[in-house]
């Protein structure tokens, strides 16, 4: 079928895993265990194993001689240091890409940020915002000839703040606040001014990579 693609065995169990840990059932610093995993899925061991190897270079799994593989588990510094780099790198990459938005590009981005708006003023619906902020930053990189650059913009903040604190992350910032820090950044690449747009995009993930951190494992009793 045109457009839908077919996920390989250890892209399913990927999918999986990622499921339990955005619904809480496994948390950062659980075990997970290949065994348990193939008896569960009723599959083999080696579409699992390459499974891991596909989170854990997403920064999701670690692994270590006497614990085995486990869910990350960050430190508060971790977190900021994940959030500053995603930061840096995304800012570097849409303002060098600046000039490369169309008018319907930004027409799409100003969809979004309404949408947003739409949201904080009357208080619906405020689980789409995660969704609004995926299209809000799929739009940015969008315009990003670079695959190497967005995987790592991808990981130093994705990881964090979409799956291993999923359940903070909804909450990090008010509808109002969500708004207001997508409009500036919006309003910076409408304006053309690469400065400006560069210094938005770097204080969007420093602000939030230090609301993040408070939820670091060195944070919480």
């Amino acid at each position: 079928m045109i457009g839908i693609k077919k996920l390989t065995y250890s892209e399913q169990v990927a999918e999986y895993i990622k499921r339990l840990i955005l619904e809480g059932e496994l948390s950062p610093g659980d075990q997970v265990k290949e065994v348990v995993l193939s008896k569960t899925l009723g599959i083999s061991r080696a579409p699992i194993r390459e499974a891991m190897q596909m989170l854990s270079r997403e920064g999701l799994i670690c692994f270590e001689p006497q614990k085995g593989k486990y869910v990350a588990a960050l430190t508060a510094k971790q977190i900021e240091d994940s959030y500053f780099t995603g930061g840096v790198l995304e800012a570097a990459a849409v303002t060098q890409a600046i000039s490369l938005y169309s008018d319907e590009d930004l027409s799409n981005l100003k969809e979004v940020v309404e949408g947003m708006r739409q949201i904080a003023e009357t208080g619906e619906n405020e689980k789409s915002l995660a969704e609004l902020d995926n299209a809000f930053h799929n739009i940015l990189f969008s315009r990003i000839n670079n695959e190497l650059l967005i995987e790592l913009c991808r990981r130093s903040c994705q990881g964090i703040s979409k799956f291993l604190l999923y359940r903070y992350w909804i909450n990090l910032f008010t509808p109002q606040e969500v708004y207001e820090r997508h409009n500036l950044i919006f309003e910076a690449l409408e304006s053309k001014k690469s400065s400006r747009l560069e210094k938005a995009i770097r204080k969007h993930y420093v602000d939030s990579g230090k609301r993040m951190a408070r939820h670091g494992v060195d944070r919480q009793e």
